[in-house]
């Protein structure tokens, strides 16, 4: 690439500005995120049709190897403009990417055989989640092996320490990724049946705690049954064992009560309704063969066996609304079939390439100057991951845009008749990617190890068959090319770029402000909002992208400056009125997740929006309804439990308070209330000092004590 043409990354982010018609936020995150760049900092990539290129360019080199090869300028017209389909994160930054070792998966699970409970495996699985994150890969793993807190272990504390302090050296070891830019992600999960289990759902409520984790209980349909109905549940170790070394007796209902509260106050843990992914897994009819499901990636969307990994792939539901926020509106289920079955074929040609991508990093390895002893453990990880790969072939194909899908079609989410639209979206969806899939079997060959008659009475599989008995047939005669093809991620960056809803969420607001980051001393800088670490923002008006379209449809400028009572009414109108994250029926939402699911072979990562006001009891109600509708997973998150970056328009009397609030800054009164808070920090006692203005922090001392 050396005579290749290379942009500054202002060149590159003006150009981008122009292709995304003035959205600063989707240019810059094009130009930090994906756009080819190599470790000096040259890119060279001017625009995202120059990505969608490239990426073209090596899908139809892999599509070359095979029958029937789909033509490089229908690829890249799939891609082009985010239009239809949308390879994430992974894949759009890393596909002829040769300035980067990186691998093409966006996440892997990791659990040793025997699931050691020991100091070597626990640092061991330290040692590969490192080295898969520095690769760019989110990471997920399960903690129930490890051994409860106070059992004897030979060595010289005599007590094991129990699962927190491992929670703690995990998420410490994410911190210290670095991924151009961003932190390595890490999910840790444990089983409701470990006697830990209420020490790990409460880890995260101290502050400053596994910071760089996501944490969620595996929840058990016994568990549950037992917390409805408030009656004993009983906790072992092992969790699986029918002659336990530990066994504890519970209040299910306390301890299920425990997750809702934290749940409600801090957006963790999230639960996985871990009987519900276990029994309509496909991977684990192959469970004996190293296929047993065991945790998640780090969003909750792909239940994954050790070792296995997934690449992803969004498919925008919104480009196949024909005459979107019309009378004459409808889904073009043709096209949206033709694009499907692309999609899973290019999801596999992406596994190739995910293959090569991997005999570079193994080549990189060995050509390090580390000694064998050093290099072994990472070259058994890799090579472990490349086995379980091409066993299974497992893929990602998913969606985004659901909610504006849904807006274009005259549809209010939420609504039955919009939930019906979109069962029947994701059902088309389902059987033809399985269809895609099973043609790759016959023209490309089965996964390895397919064996129709495991896979007989699995409940995803019987929908198959009762929808579609001629594929059925054809798959149990054939087989396909994928162990599990499906899932809906979260598409967060991906959404921005394809300027839509994400997932299968609802608008977040169709109008919003939106705070940016300014240095206060500029001369020009407008500073709205001061966070509680000192950082200044700006606050400025921004137009959900397809509120916009709709708004040109009806005739409404959507240049002119409107006043909140003129906004208020101009969204009254639209198809995205009572549809917005905090409005729309949560209860409603759960059970179009459940029925959307019937449809999706891996998970749904997808978060209920709530207002600041909800109560524990409703997020206690909502969870109960997730695990009886066939959710596979379920996350809240209430207004303000975490700091967050997106507001209404409507001003807030406590939002205005906390700005005058700050003014305080700019002079330190000469004396200040304080609280004195006496605590251990190992074995030394220690003494702080939080000095306070209007009853809230204003600055800390802190040492040692001297008593």
């Amino acid at each position: 690439m050396e005579n290749k043409t290379t942009y500054t990354y202002e060149e590159a982010y003006n150009a981008s500005l122009t292709y995304f018609d003035g959205d600063e936020l989707a240019a810059r995150v094009w130009a930090s995120k994906y756009a080819l760049k190599d470790s000096f900092g040259h890119l060279y990539e001017l625009t995202p049709d120059d990505m969608h290129r490239r990426i073209a360019s090596e899908l139809s080199r892999i599509e070359q190897k095979y029958p029937n090869p789909l033509p490089e300028a229908e690829i890249f017209e799939l891609l082009r403009n985010f239009k239809y389909v949308v390879p994430q994160g992974s894949p759009m930054a890393g596909i002829g990417n040769d300035f980067q070792v990186g691998s093409l998966s966006n996440c892997f699970v990791i659990g040793l055989d025997g699931a050691p409970d020991s100091y070597g495996g626990i640092i061991r699985i330290d040692e590969e989640q490192v080295q898969l994150m520095k690769r760019r890969g989110g990471v997920g793993h399960d903690l129930s092996h490890i051994r409860p807190k106070g059992s004897p272990v030979k060595n010289s504390a005599l007590t094991s320490t129990g699962i927190v302090p491992f929670m703690e050296r995990y998420s410490n070891s994410t911190r210290e990724v670095a991924q151009d830019g961003r932190r390595g992600a890490l999910m840790l999960t444990v089983s409701i049946k470990h006697p830990d289990s209420e020490k790990f759902i409460d880890a995260k409520m101290t502050e400053g705690k596994v910071t760089g984790a996501n944490v969620s209980v595996r929840i058990s349909d016994d568990f549950m049954e037992a917390a409805v109905s408030g009656e004993k549940f009983t906790q072992k170790y092992p969790i699986d064992s029918d002659n336990p070394l530990v066994t504890k007796e519970i209040d299910a209902s306390a301890l299920w009560h425990k997750i809702v509260h934290n749940a409600w106050k801090s957006a963790e843990p999230g639960v996985l309704f871990w009987d519900t992914i276990i029994r309509e897994s496909l991977p684990d009819c192959y469970a004996d063969l190293g296929f047993k499901t065991i945790s998640t990636n780090p969003c909750g969307e792909i239940p994954l066996c050790p070792y296995d990994s997934c690449r992803l792939l969004a498919i925008n539901l919104y480009s196949y609304v024909k005459n979107p926020f019309t009378q004459q509106a409808e889904f073009d289920f043709d096209l949206f079939r033709r694009h499907v079955a692309c999609a899973q074929r290019l999801m596999d040609d992406i596994i190739d390439l995910e293959m090569e991508k991997i005999e570079t990093i193994v080549e990189k390895i060995a050509s390090d100057p580390e000694t064998d002893e050093v290099k072994s453990a990472e070259l058994h990880l890799w090579d472990k991951i490349r086995t379980k790969t091409l066993k299974g072939r497992r893929t990602g194909v998913g969606t985004t845009a659901e909610g504006d899908m849904l807006a274009a079609l005259g549809l209010r989410y939420g609504t039955e008749e919009a939930i019906q639209m979109s069962e029947t979206v994701h059902k088309a969806l389902a059987l033809a990617a399985y269809g895609s899939s099973v043609n790759m079997a016959k023209e490309r060959g089965a996964f390895p190890i397919y064996d129709a008659e495991r896979e007989k009475n699995n409940p995803f599989v019987m929908r198959i068959k009762d929808a579609d008995p001629a594929l059925y047939e054809e798959m149990s005669r054939v087989g396909r090319r994928n162990i599990a093809c499906l899932t809906i991620a979260p598409t967060g960056t991906t959404s921005l770029m394809t300027q839509t809803t994400s997932g299968i969420e609802p608008v977040f607001l169709p109008v919003y402000k939106r705070r940016r980051k300014v240095n206060p001393g500029d001369a020009d800088a407008h500073v709205d909002y001061v966070d509680e670490t000192g950082d200044a923002f700006e606050e400025y008006i921004v137009y959900h992208h397809k509120f916009v379209t709709w708004m040109k449809e009806n005739g409404i400028d959507a240049t002119k400056k409107y006043t909140q009572e003129e906004l208020d009414s101009i969204l009254q109108q639209s198809p995205y009125y009572k549809a917005t994250s905090n409005d729309i029926d949560w209860l409603a939402k759960v059970r179009m997740q459940g029925r959307i699911q019937k449809w999706v072979d891996h998970s749904i990562s997808v978060t209920i929006n709530l207002p600041s006001d909800v109560t524990e009891e409703l997020v206690n109600t909502l969870y109960v309804e997730a695990w009886k509708s066939g959710c596979k997973g379920c996350t809240v998150y209430r207004d303000g439990s975490r700091s967050g970056v997106l507001l209404s328009t409507k001003k807030e009397e406590p939002k205005q308070k906390y700005m005058a609030e700050e003014e305080h800054i700019l002079k330190r009164p000469i004396e200040l209330e304080a609280d004195v808070v006496r605590f251990q920090n190992n074995k030394e006692k220690w003494i702080a000092f939080i000095g306070k203005i209007n009853d809230r922090p204003y600055e800390i001392f802190t040492g040692l004590a001297d008593d």
